[in-house]
């Protein structure tokens, strides 16, 4: 008889999780995925530009008995993409599944943003997403089965709130997400995007961020709940497995209700 996490086609699947590292034992969106597929049977290639952390990611997947490794990558440079791909493919014989998860921050409006800023968030909110695609597509076109692929954006894609060139580049996200869905839907590879809200992460909080901060964080929900890399990585699991096997293209908010509320640009207060 099959567990509860083995009912939903991850079972003996291969997935690519970038940015799957966090500082200590912090969950991250990246580490949450990597975890809850690991305990879904899924075998987890955990690529993270700091192999330490993508090693810790192993050690806590491993520890729960689940299968993974880990592989240093700057997903900013093709010729790294092109590696992590291959050995992921050299490991376990096929790549199924890829979680784009890496992003970074900015803050400021096209007048108070430089430009080289402006295109370093773009490569890594947004080229390293198409790079990994790139070679991560034509190995699951090799599977029987096709493959399936979940985006990270942001609901600052769907309310700008005043950090201009991250939320163009999570509004990009979205569109490169629904453009792979129809590329490469002939192919059984479905292309989905999720929008997290303001998620208590390893990321958020290593910049520092006051009780005050937090709790305004939370109250910006209409749960009141505060949001988790767990809650990004339910996500990431649902969209890779069978369960949403009619589901492409799309984005899925995970937000606890926030976009739902009047915008309030962001807070200085962390």
């Amino acid at each position: 008889m099959k567990g509860p996490e083995d009912d939903a086609g991850l079972a003996g699947k291969v997935a690519l999780v970038s940015g799957g590292g966090a500082a200590g034992d912090g969950i991250g969106n990246g580490r949450a995925a990597a975890i809850l597929l690991a305990r879904a049977g899924t075998k987890v290639l955990v690529s993270d530009r700091d192999l330490k952390l993508a090693g810790r990611t192993v050690e806590m997947i491993e520890a729960e008995g689940g299968t993974a490794a880990a592989q240093a990558g700057d997903v900013t440079d093709e010729a790294d993409c092109k590696r992590l791909v291959e050995a992921a493919v050299d490991r376990w014989g096929r790549l199924d599944f890829l979680d784009n998860n890496v992003g970074i921050g900015s803050r400021g409006s096209v007048v108070d943003e430089k430009p080289e800023e402006y295109r370093r968030v773009m490569l890594v909110n947004v080229e390293t997403m198409f790079l990994l695609s790139k070679y991560a597509i034509p190995a699951m076109i090799k599977t029987a089965n096709g493959g399936a692929i979940v985006n990270i954006s942001s609901i600052s894609a769907l309310r700008p709130r005043g950090l201009t060139t991250y939320s163009t580049s999570k509004a990009a996200v979205i569109g490169l997400t629904q453009a792979m869905a129809v590329d490469h839907g002939r192919d059984n590879i479905r292309v989905n995007c999720i929008c997290p809200g303001p998620m208590y992460t390893p990321m958020v909080y290593a910049r520092g961020m006051s009780e005050t901060a937090r709790r305004q964080r939370a109250r910006a929900s209409v749960l009141k709940i505060e949001g988790t890399g767990w809650d990004v990585g339910h996500a990431v699991k649902f969209l890779l497995s069978d369960y949403a096997r009619y589901i492409t293209g799309q984005v899925l908010v995970v937000d606890g209700g926030v976009t739902l509320q009047g915008p309030e640009r962001d807070s200085r207060d962390h």
